[in-house]
């Protein structure tokens, strides 16, 4: 079996890179890890199968290297690196060492990722567990995970998340009808990942706008708009019950809607 020789081992400018010179000529670059690895010096002899691993290894190395700059910035699930491996042309064959040799270096862990997560969602905004259980699962994320992360989102925490949401939603709203804030207030919630029962428990102490003139001024501005719209309907009863019907809708209280009607015919 022909061997080659080191002849000179000269390092990169590029800090944990050499250039390694076979029989007095350049071959190839290694990383660090590499030239400990196979504990190359000068005068060793390396054979073909040696030197093809050699250049395998380097390029799980760059590989691996590229994904430490791109861990550097943020935590990242396996997912989202695998992807970035893909789109960074890494070999197929390369992809799976990656991703060992950061898994036994503890810089990925879904587990450690999805607890982060919803930590960090939980005391910087007020999302609910099905947005963020969504969010994870995007992000390539096991359900065995999401559902161990999500459990430090206990039911207390996620009331007091929602209570704040209901009552920024309850502000957005507070022109509109009591029975279209509460439903308003409703959808907000479940929009934003919480559920229908959760609602029902806090729907007790949500403080509505609660604005009998407001509320009053609301109804005959919008009844009046709403009775213009329907002249078209020759009938007196037929008019009066198109218009109840269009400000129910709105979400306006049926005994209100009656006080107005009966006002206006007076």
């Amino acid at each position: 079996m022909k061997m080659k020789k080191i002849t000179k081992i000269e390092a990169q400018k590029r800090l944990g890179r050499y250039n390694i010179y076979l029989n007095g000529q350049y071959a190839f670059p290694v990383a660090e890890s590499v030239l400990i690895k196979y504990r190359l010096a000068k005068d060793l002899e390396l054979d073909t199968a040696t030197l093809e691993q050699i250049t395998k290894d380097d390029q799980i190395a760059k590989a691996y290297g590229r994904m430490l700059d791109y861990l550097s910035h943020q935590l990242r699930t396996e997912a989202e690196v695998k992807q970035k491996l893909t789109d960074l042309e890494t070999p197929p064959e390369m992809i799976d060492p990656v991703m060992e040799h950061l898994r036994s270096d503890r810089l990925l862990d879904d587990q450690v990722y999805a607890d982060s997560y919803v930590r960090t969602v939980m005391h910087t905004e007020l999302k609910g567990p099905q947005v963020i259980r969504q969010k994870l699962r995007q992000k390539g994320v096991g359900e065995l995970v999401i559902d161990q992360a999500l459990e430090q989102f206990d039911l207390n925490s996620q009331l007091e998340n929602a209570q704040k949401l209901a009552q920024r939603l309850v502000k957005r709203y507070r022109h509109e009808p009591i029975r279209r804030q509460e439903e308003k207030v409703r959808q907000g919630l479940m929009t934003n990942g919480y559920s229908s029962d959760l609602y029902n428990q806090l729907k007790e102490n949500l403080v509505l706008v609660r604005d009998e003139d407001q509320q009053s001024s609301l109804l005959a501005t919008s009844g009046e708009k709403i009775w213009q719209r329907n002249r078209r309907y020759e009938n007196l009863y037929e008019r009066k019950m198109k218009t109840k019907q269009a400000l129910y809708r709105k979400g306006f209280d049926l005994d209100a809607i009656d006080r107005w009607l009966a006002e206006r015919d007076s």
